[in-house]
Order: structure tokens, then C-alpha cells, then sequence
């Protein structure tokens, strides 16, 4: 914080000049990117209410389902630094309309599942074909969609300095909570009140009618999004000089202060990164894992089986706590500047909400709070994360070293729903995953305390104590 004292009058001018810039860029860009992330992230998750109906009209075992759900985090590794790398180069507004339309089609690709010919694939592979070709399909949504979170982060980084992002990513990432408060009774009431419209399930249904607004919306990008600041026609003169002043002045920060981050290959070798990618392999272990089981775990606490909207508007609960919480929290975290005990103590919340799930079975109400505490924890986390990586990234390496933590720690999203599946097949019970999931998400507040502790460099510069 800057102190009032010995400040002129012109130094106002500056704030307000400022404040009124960013104003702008966050009425444009936000909807823009928040609407996009709701549209993306129900193409991710739909599989969680669609696995309803198509896991039994399938044959897919809770094994087989949590593999398959999972896998799209294999495709979503191999294809992310790539794709990040290849904003850099193509601009964000081609690249990220890209990755919008391919996922949107492949997303609707599902409706056909058990249809789709893959010739000898699923025999070489051992196989039956549904089982073959959802789990191909995961893959190929996972490559498809690879570099469009990244890709934001690193955008958000064109746009505003490390001061005012956490607000920014906390606004884009409620995303999350709003597509699940939205998109819960939205799976639900298609695929109750759509089944057996002109023969089709309705998880089929579900999978086209929820892909159609990622093609459009990657089509509005395309035509909306401005690639950076300089770019931006409904920005004055005078708003591009302050926000570049601003974001240069960032820039020389990380030249001074960070040297040993400022390339990408030994940023891919620094402790911390890898430390970070940790983190962000818990905190996407414990997002993921519940979250793709939350519709099968809603249902057994007693709810009919064809209740589908019922389950969806029960979901509404942890999701609507957790987007309140994560705007808060990111809020927090920026007028304070505290970052890493504001990540640790979302992560220990998840954690414990995790132990609370694997301690009280089926019960309603208990399951509703742990399942909240869940969805808080991770959500809040995830904002105050973000704003932690990006400040220890040079510049010049941001675009590889966001992409490869999130590549990193996005293989929790494989192994989270597939760890659950596992242990329900093997024990017909969810209690052992959440229990090692809990110890994982804990760890990961260790870490995180850990990674993020200043340098002896740091301190001897710092001008303030937290």
C-alpha cells in the first residue's frame, strides 16, 4: 500500500486516471471471458449428469466412467504449453475462438458415442466400442479445449498488472461456480424433460443443446476480443498510455527482482514452479474428483433416480456458496496484497470438507455442508492461486510457465474422478478417496506455505511485513 503522505495532486490525477482505465477494461473484457469460461466449463462437466443415464444405457462401470471422465486431462496435458505458445504467436482473439468452436464440436460429437465408427481401434485395444470411444472422445475434447484457461490467465496478464489481477481472475473464475449454480438444473431438466424427444435420450440431447453456445460464443470472441490493450477501439489514447505505464513499470519489477525466472527453460527448473504445480495438482485432484462424482453423489442421498432436476437444483447449493466466497476472497486477497495464506486456508477448508464427506455417509444435510466446504475451498483457492503464480513469473516467461503448471497440475483432473471410480468399484463405497483426497488437498496447503515463503533477497528488499 502507498502511503497518503508527500503525495501531490497529480499523484490523484494518476490514481483516478487509472482506476477509470481498468473500470473500463474489466466492463469489456470480463463478460466477454466469463461467459465464455461458463460455456467452456459445461462442456467440460456435463459428463457428470450425463453419466446419470448413459453409464447404465452404456454399460459403464464406475471404473470405466471415472477413467473416462479423467482422460480428458490427458489430451488437456500434452496439447497445453503448445497451445499457450501458440496464442503468443497467433494472437488471443483467433486462437481462443479456435479452441471455443473445435470443443464445441467435439463436445456434441457425444450424442453419437456408441455410433461413431473407429474401425479395428477398439478390438486392437481390447475393448467394447462405446467404452473405446468415450474414452477417445475425453481425449480429444482434452486436446481440443488444451490452452483455453492458460491462455486467459496469461491474457489477463496483457491487460492488468499483478495489483489489480486477483479481482480480475476471482471475476472471471465464478465462472466455475455460475456454469454448475446454472448448469446443474440445466443438465438436469434436459435430460428429464427431454427423453425420448424424437427417440433420443436425454443425455444425448444434453451433449448437443450445451455445445451449441460454445460455437457461437467462440464466434462472438472472434469478433469482439481485442488482442491486447493496444488493439482496443473503445479504449481513449490517454487509457492505453496509463494501462501500458502501469503494466511496464510491472515488467521492470520483474527484471530487478526475479532474474532467475525470466527465461522459459529455467523457469520449467525452478523449485518454485514445480513446487506450484504441485499445488495445482491438489487443488485440481479435490475440484475435479468431486466434482464430476457431485450428481452421483447428490442422487444417493436419497433422491429418485429419475429425478434430475432435483439433483441439479440441490448441486446449486455448494456451487452458489462457493462463487460468493471466491469473489470475497479474491476481493480480500487484493486490497490486503496477501496471496499465500489466503490459497493455503482454501485449500485446508477443502481438505477438511473432504474428511467431512468421507465421515458421514449418506446423510443430507452433512453431506450438503462438506460438499460446500468443498466447492468453497477450491474455488477461493483457485483465485488467490493464480494471482500468486503470475507474480512469480517473469515476464517473459509466463506464457510457458502458466501452461506448464496448469498442465501439471491438471492431471489431478485425471486422476481425481478415476481415484473415486477405482475405490467404488473395488469397495462399493466413496469414503477411502475422500480421505486420501483430503490428505492430498492438506498437503497441498503445506506446499503452498512452503513454495511461496520469500527469498532472502525478498526479504532484504521487502518494504513491508505481511
Amino acid at each position: 500500500m502507498i502511503a497518503n503522505a508527500g503525495r501531490s495532486p497529480g499523484d490523484d490525477a494518476v490514481v483516478v486516471a487509472e482506476d477509470d482505465a481498468f473500470r473500463r477494461v474489466t466492463r469489456r473484457l470480463i463478460p466477454l471471458l466469463f461467459v465464455s469460461y461458463i460455456v467452456a466449463y459445461l462442456d467440460r462437466v456435463n459428463i457428470g449428469f450425463a453419466k446419470l443415464q448413459m453409464a447404465e444405457s452404456l454399460a459403464l462401470s464406475d471404473a470405466v466412467y471415472g477413467f473416462g471422465a479423467g482422460v480428458f486431462f490427458l489430451g488437456y496435458f500434452l496439447f497445453e504449453v503448445p497451445s499457450n505458445l501458440m496464442l503468443e504467436r497467433v494472437g488471443a482473439r483467433v486462437w481462443i475462438a479456435r479452441i471455443m468452436i473445435t470443443w464445441g464440436i467435439v463436445s456434441a460429437a457425444f450424442a453419437w458415442v456408441d455410433v461413431i465408427p473407429w474401425g479395428p481401434l477398439p478390438a486392437v485395444f481390447g475393448m467394447p466400442r462405446s467404452q473405446f470411444s468415450f474414452y477417445a472422445l475425453r481425449f480429444v475434447l482434452g486436446m481440443a479445449e488444451a490452452g483455453f484457461f492458460p491462455g486467459i490467465i496469461l491474457y489477463l496478464t496483457y491487460w492488468y498488472p499483478a495489483a489489480r489481477r486477483g479481482r480480475a481472475v476471482a471475476l472471471f473464475m465464478t465462472a466455475v461456480a455460475v456454469a454448475n449454480v446454472v448448469g446443474g438444473p440445466l443438465s438436469g431438466a434436459i435430460m428429464q424433460y427431454a427423453d425420448g424427444a424424437r427417440g433420443w435420450s436425454g443425455w444425448r440431447w444434453l451433449f448437443v443443446l450445451e455445445a451449441v453456445p460454445s460455437v457461437v460464443m467462440g464466434c462472438v470472441l472472434l469478433a469482439l476480443l481485442p488482442d491486447g490493450p493496444a488493439r482496443a477501439p473503445w479504449l481513449t489514447p490517454a487509457q492505453r498510455d496509463v494501462i501500458g505505464r502501469a503494466l511496464a513499470a510491472e515488467r521492470t519489477a520483474d527484471v530487478s527482482h526475479r532474474p532467475s525466472l525470466t527465461s522459459v527453460l529455467r523457469t520449467m527448473a525452478n523449485p518454485r514452479v514445480w513446487g506450484l504445480a504441485f499445488v495445482y495438482l491438489t487443488f485440481a485432484l479435490t475440484l475435479y474428483g468431486v466434482n464430476f462424482w457431485m450428481p452421483t453423489i447428490i442422487q444417493e442421498l436419497g433422491i429418485a433416480r429419475t429425478d434430475y432436476l432435483r439433483v441439479g437444483l440441490v448441486s446449486m447449493i455448494p456451487w452458489g456458496l462457493a462463487g460468493v466466497t471466491m469473489v470475497w476472497a479474491g476481493a480480500h486477497s487484493d486490497k490486503t496484497g496477501e496471496r499465500r495464506w489466503h490459497a493455503a486456508l482454501s485449500l485446508l477448508c477443502a481438505a477438511l470438507g473432504l474428511l467431512g464427506l468421507g465421515l458421514v455417509g449418506h446423510a443430507p444435510i452433512p453431506s450438503v455442508i462438506a460438499l460446500t466446504m468443498v466447492a468453497c475451498g477450491t474455488l477461493a483457492c483457485a483465485s488467490s492461486f493464480w494471482s500468486l503464480a503470475t507474480n512469480l513469473l517473469g515476464a517473459t516467461a509466463a506464457a510457458a510457465g502458466i501452461a506448464w503448471i496448469n498442465s501439471i497440475g491438471n492431471l489431478g483432473g485425471h486422476f481425481g474422478p478415476d481415484l473415486i471410480g477405482r475405490i467404488r468399484t473395488t469397495t462399493g463405497s466413496s469414503s477411502i478417496a475422500f480421505f486420501t483426497l483430503a490428505a492430498l488437498a492438506a498437503s497441498g496447503a503445506v506446499v503452498t506455505l512452503w513454495v511461496s515463503r520469500p527469498t532472502a533477497s525478498e526479504r532484504s528488499s521487502a518494504t513491508s511485513v505481511l
